[in-house]
């Protein structure tokens, strides 16, 4: 039976293949799970098969944004509030710099116990920040300015 190191491994030698015949599939995929006894796998595959193991891992513009922050918070005795504090702490940063996120999230947990996805949650935000109301592009007459 295969396990989730089997899939993640799979699906990096698929990305490969169709890759190498140049017609490849643009996807990032984050494999999780866990297999019997052995431990909790967390793989990240790409389009073009790259394949690999970590602690955390991000996708698409949060690898950018998200990564940095949890290098420097995460640890590995981390409780489990604190590191979905983590995350939603930086999926705040990329709700923020991403003008068509969503505000609302969901968790999943593979433990020994089995795997459990969250009911949906919304966070917390705010867009009243004096500087992004001020309207700069109006004169004192009150007519917009352009180019």
């Amino acid at each position: 039976m295969m396990g989730p190191k089997q899939y993640a491994s799979y699906i990096g030698r698929v990305m490969y293949n169709r890759r190498s015949k140049m017609n490849p599939l643009y996807n990032q995929f984050i494999v999780v799970g866990k297999k019997g006894e052995e431990p909790a796998q967390l793989a990240f595959v790409d389009h073009q098969g790259t394949y690999f193991e970590e602690d955390f891992i991000a996708t698409g513009f949060g690898s950018y944004l998200a990564m940095p922050i949890m290098r420097n918070e995460w640890s590995a005795d981390m409780s489990l509030e604190a590191a979905k504090a983590l995350a939603v702490k930086c999926l705040q940063i990329c709700f923020y710099r991403d003008c068509q996120a969503y505000n609302r999230f969901q968790f999943g947990i593979c433990d020994a116990s089995g795997v459990t996805v969250s009911e949906p949650s919304t966070m917390e935000h705010f867009w009243g920040h004096k500087m992004w109301l001020e309207k700069r592009l109006e004169n004192p007459s009150g007519v917009a300015d352009s180019w």
